[in-house]
């Protein structure tokens, strides 16, 4: 079995890998409070911390193979008080798990972050303040590739991601809770194109690369295709006995370019078809 640490195991993706890499993996979970949902999984080792020193000391305690860091706070829009909460737990929070690397013995450290970064495929173009601090982080994550010559680094740039666990307000999700509830969406355009990716490929990609040879770099997790928002409201309507409701605000053209990063060869995203979205949202 290999030994994982796996940060933000409470947001959605994290709680996917956890479910998943638990299954044949003693894993690692940093936690601020006492979570009731680990307690019957004996591969699951939880590290509780109410500061930065704690956990500092908490990690030199600890051998890995692998650092999985999921962990983020997000906003779309910021305001005066999240700053604090973006720099600690975007930057300040990682940066202790960075400078504990040669203690924990990692082989590999995957990093998540946004396509944001890169906004509309233009290079340093910030979408918002939380892609500037995901930016900044991998500078740090370049600094601590040349003091640790022993660990592998990849960082995985994301989009709009989907899936059957999902409870954020994403509109995926949305459209499966009101579709439910017989209850309208409104979109804010007709012509909004998303590229969307189910979390279970995600996953596929996390596996890949603890357990393949992958060239340690940058590399995009996205869908082949961009998805029709309206193509996929018409599919629902012809499939489905039950029609969903659905609020066009506009018809303004929307679709978002992502940057040229490179992609993990011999992974695909199998289970991000537009069937897989349309089964998500009407069953």
């Amino acid at each position: 079995m290999n030994k994982i640490l796996l940060t933000g195991s409470t947001g959605f993706i994290g709680s996917e890998l956890l479910k998943k890499l638990s299954q044949n993996n003693i894993i690692f979970v940093t936690l601020r409070k006492k979570n009731k949902i680990y307690q019957k999984n004996k591969n699951i080792n939880k590290i509780y911390f109410n500061n930065y020193n704690k956990l500092n000391k908490s990690l030199k305690k600890i051998s890995v193979d692998f650092v999985i860091h999921c962990a983020t706070h997000y906003v779309k829009h910021h305001k005066h008080d999240d700053l604090k909460k973006l720099s600690d737990s975007n930057i300040l929070f990682g940066n202790i798990i960075l400078e504990n690397l040669d203690k924990m013995k990692v082989k590999k450290f995957i990093n998540f972050s946004t396509v944001w970064e890169n906004y509309d495929a233009k290079k340093d173009n910030y979408f918002n303040l939380y892609s500037v601090y995901k930016k900044n982080f991998s500078n740090l994550i370049n600094f601590y590739k040349s003091k640790n010559l022993n660990t592998k680094f990849f960082d995985l740039m994301i989009s709009d991601t989907f899936g059957k666990n999902d409870k954020r307000m994403k509109l995926i999700n949305m459209l499966k809770i009101n579709f439910k509830k017989s209850k309208t969406t409104s979109i804010v355009s007709k012509k909004l194109f998303l590229n969307l990716l189910n979390v279970s490929d995600i996953i596929n990609a996390v596996n890949l690369i603890l357990n393949k040879k992958i060239k340690p770099d940058t590399y995009i997790l996205k869908n082949n295709v961009n998805y029709s928002i309206s193509n996929i409201i018409n599919k629902i309507n012809k499939d489905s006995q039950k029609k969903i409701k659905i609020k066009w605000l506009s018809n303004k053209i929307l679709k978002e370019k992502l940057f040229n990063y490179k992609q993990i060869k011999k992974w695909q995203p199998n289970n991000s078809k537009i069937q897989d979205i349309v089964d998500l949202i009407s069953r």
